[in-house]
């Protein structure tokens, strides 16, 4: 706070405009008390003009406390440079009472030079070092709103990096696995590793669409979930069944991006590709009050067989408590007669639909 801000400027002249008053109003009131002859534009001119000749004394002892306060770790000069400050008011309401006292009336006869400046130290000494008390309790809550405000930076570009490190590691991560599986079918396929082709050409063209967005709509996520279920159809044939239980009212809502996927993805890889039957998976969104509760069931074997959870799901759990900081769940329930049921609960925020 080097410079006085126009607000502390605009508080300090209502201030001591105000004291003014006070003071005349004890005056008065004083003198009526007593039976003595009251001159009430003489007491308000009296105490009117001594409280603004404070305003730039406190406005000067506010900036001299700004340019160098009283620290732990550097204390000597500064308080030298605040009492010469005191000292400087004092000085100057003594040369204003001696140059305004013949207008203003402060003295019956005209005062003398050293009166008037012991009169200024015993009246004006504690209140101007009361004013460098306030000057530091200015100066540090300025530094505290600074460091809050940094702090708050701080941690908002820690967490985008650490969201953007999770989010990074998903591509990789599911690129992977579709690889690996379209390398395996490309030798005795080649037709159903070219739709696999397409598929994951969709699937990553999605995502390096909004590859900075944290949030995208879950109407877009189930696009994508679209072009993993398709890939995976391929793979897995008639194995894999897909059905889905989206609420009309959600398709806008926001979630993470590639949020759905993983745990898509979890239940494919534990409940059917595990399996030589016909399994299903399904994804339902629904509103719940203010929030959005999305679930992913499958009829594998319950969670038993997925010590971990692997890698996609650990990862959405850290990119949730990023995102929402607790106002969220995750859960994951086996399912009485097999499979498992993984919900999630949201903040209901609507978005716009592509």
């Amino acid at each position: 706070m080097r410079t006085i801000p126009w607000l502390v400027v605009v508080a300090v002249v209502a201030w001591w405009g105000l004291n003014g008053l006070i003071w005349a109003a004890q005056v008065i009131t004083m003198q009526s008390s007593l039976g003595e002859p009251v001159d009430v534009r003489q007491v308000l001119r009296l105490q009117m003009v001594s409280a603004a000749l404070w305003v730039p004394c406190t406005l000067w002892l506010l900036w001299a406390t700004a340019r160098a306060p009283i620290e732990r770790e550097r204390w000597l000069a500064p308080t030298a440079w605040l009492l010469l400050a005191v000292l400087a008011v004092v000085v100057f309401r003594a040369v204003a009472v001696m140059v305004l006292d013949p207008w203003i009336g402060w003295y019956a006869a005209p005062p003398t030079w050293g009166d008037v400046l012991v009169t200024s130290v015993l009246n004006n000494t504690l209140m101007g070092c009361l004013i460098v008390g306030v000057g530091h309790a200015l100066v540090y809550a300025t530094r505290s709103r600074a460091r809050e405000r940094q702090t708050r930076i701080l941690q908002e570009r820690l967490t985008q990096a650490r969201l953007d490190a999770l989010s990074a590691q998903l591509n990789p991560h599911f690129l992977f696995n579709a690889l690996n599986s379209i390398a395996e079918m490309v030798h005795h396929d080649a037709d159903a590793a070219d739709r696999m082709l397409v598929q994951l050409g969709g699937l990553l063209r999605h995502s390096l669409e909004s590859s900075r967005d944290q949030h995208s709509t879950l109407e877009e996520e189930m696009a994508a979930i679209d072009y993993y279920i398709g890939i995976e159809r391929v793979r897995l044939g008639e194995r894999l069944r897909f059905r889905r239980s989206i609420d009309a009212d959600t398709l806008r809502a926001q979630v993470p991006r590639l949020m759905l996927q993983p745990l898509v993805e979890n239940a494919v890889a534990h409940a059917v590709a595990q399996r030589d039957t016909p399994s299903t998976v399904e994804v339902r969104a629904a509103r719940d009050g203010g929030r959005l509760v999305f679930e992913v069931h499958d009829e594998g074997a319950g969670t038993q067989a997925r010590p971990g959870f692997g890698m996609g799901l650990s990862n959405t759990r850290a990119r949730l408590e990023c995102l929402y900081a607790g106002a969220h769940s995750l859960d994951i329930t086996p399912l009485r007669g097999g499979g498992t049921r993984v919900r999630v609960s949201l903040p209901l925020t609507l978005g716009q639909v592509p």
